[in-house]
């Protein structure tokens, strides 16, 4: 329960550009790490660790680019991801996929070690377009949350797998309030 509550708050403070999210996404991985490890999801579990050194990141490069601009903490700098970085991107999902996938194979008993390997590569894909305010983000965030739902439900997670049910929605929703403030920027 304070897991689901803590997505939706850190959800709600994506949707609205605010820098707070970084804060939430500092915490909110020891509940979610927690519950991953007793399911048998060790990529999942895992990658709270990410999301903790993740979210330390985010708020420096957010406070950071805020700072040098003299604006305030929320729409500054959303933008395209530049053409020229997806085959990097694409190549490192394909590297993270693969080597999650073989660690799962060989050191845990994870029932589910492809899909847990794909949620968590582009999972770490996500959060670093995000701390760069790339809009396709919500895209990225889009797949995990949708493949995410199936996961859970099948390792009877239920709680967790309408949380992620419930971010498909917001995700769109996201993209089209940051496509939005990304034109308001543009025209500023």
């Amino acid at each position: 329960m304070v897991g689901v509550a803590l997505g939706l708050l850190y959800l709600y403070l994506e949707y609205k550009a605010n820098i707070w999210l970084w804060v939430v996404g500092i915490i909110m991985p020891i509940v979610h790490g927690t519950l991953y490890f007793r399911s048998g999801l060790y990529a999942d579990c895992a990658m709270q660790v990410y999301y903790i050194l993740a979210g330390v990141y985010g708020l420096a490069v957010w406070r950071k680019k805020s700072s040098s601009k003299n604006q305030d903490h929320h729409s500054a700098d959303i933008s395209i991801t530049p053409a020229r970085i997806w085959p990097a991107i694409v190549a490192l999902y394909v590297t993270l996929h693969a080597v999650i996938y073989i660690l799962l194979i060989k050191c845990t008993d994870s029932t589910v070690p492809f899909w847990d390997a794909m949620t968590t590569a582009l999972c770490i894909i996500a959060y670093w377009m995000l701390s760069r305010k790339f809009i396709e983000q919500w895209f990225v965030w889009l797949a995990v949350d949708a493949i995410t739902v199936g996961l859970y439900i099948y390792k009877d997670i239920p709680l967790t797998a309408g949380l992620y049910a419930l971010y498909c929605i917001l995700a769109i929703a996201g993209y089209i309030r940051w496509r939005k403030m990304m034109h308001t920027q543009a025209d500023a």
